[in-house]
């Protein structure tokens, strides 16, 4: 299909930002709020990155052309590693014919599966829980479900203590896959696969050079996101060094969710192997 960043040639200065969420995982934004907020920002080029979200891809390049903005094809997905949770973002797959869909629709099922789960065990427990609340959750992208069981339970359960536990007694789990096998299908996509923000530590794992290596050797990813709104300039210098020293790719992302935390402005120039990796040209 025709992409809406073909033949794309950006200045060294102009403004990207490559990682963004909308209302189709667990973000605010609506696709066409947040394109014509780039646009008007001057904004050069975006990714939207939602969790899991392989399937939207073409519809969002649609939107993009028909708006006349330079949108990467992209998606972050979800990973476990070490018994943590590991995003890793891919870009510049092919919307209709790629590898990772199958692992994105595979969560997405796995999630469903466990937000009906947990719906019943409170049920079971004898909580008084209306059979539409269910069918709204399960209705909304997998992203959204697990934080709307917490909002459930905790109307539920007047113990605030006992909320999480209740929850993790029946199963209440992040579906995710290894990074290995995401790295995989994103190169047999014909992507470039980025570690998402590795300095974050809220049930994240926070990213230290011997992690670094220890993961590269389980799963090759392409890159870093090294420019991240909650690294410190410590970690950002140091994530830096490290991609290249190894040869890697860097990213710059806001993680921007709705317009409380707007998006943020990247000069091209730090991700500039990145972006012509993916065939944008950088003056």
């Amino acid at each position: 299909m025709n992409l809406s960043t073909t033949g794309l040639n950006l200045t060294a200065d102009a403004a990207i930002d490559l990682q963004l969420h909308t209302i189709h995982s667990d973000g605010a934004w609506t696709p066409e709020a947040l394109l014509d907020y780039l646009a008007q920002g001057g904004v050069g080029l975006a990714a939207i990155t939602d969790h899991d979200r392989v399937d939207i891809a073409r519809k969002l390049q649609n939107l993009a052309i028909d708006k006349q903005f330079p949108l990467l094809v992209a998606v972050e997905m979800s990973a476990m590693w070490k018994g943590k949770l590991t995003d890793l973002l891919c870009y510049g797959f092919d919307p209709d014919d790629n590898h990772l869909d199958a692992l994105a629709q595979d969560v997405t099922h796995r999630q469903h599966e466990n937000t009906r789960q947990i719906f019943n065990y409170l049920l079971g427990k004898g909580y008084a829980l209306d059979p539409q609340d269910l069918e709204r959750m399960l209705a909304k992208p997998a992203a959204q479900q697990l934080p709307d069981l917490l909002t459930l339970a905790a109307k539920c359960i007047q113990d605030e203590k006992a909320i999480g536990r209740t929850l993790l007694d029946g199963g209440f789990a992040y579906m995710t896959h290894h990074p290995a096998t995401i790295v995989e299908a994103a190169h047999q996509s014909g992507a470039v696969c980025i570690l998402a923000h590795p300095g974050r530590s809220d049930g994240f794992i926070c990213y230290d050079r011997a992690l670094l290596d220890e993961l590269r050797c389980q799963a090759p990813i392409d890159g870093i996101e090294a420019y991240y709104p909650v690294h410190t300039p410590e970690q950002t210098a140091m994530y830096e060094a490290y991609a290249r020293r190894h040869d890697l790719l860097i990213s710059a992302g806001s993680d921007s969710h709705s317009p409380d935390q707007p998006p943020l402005k990247y000069r091209a120039e730090l991700c500039r192997a990145l972006l012509e990796r993916v065939g944008i040209r950088v003056a």
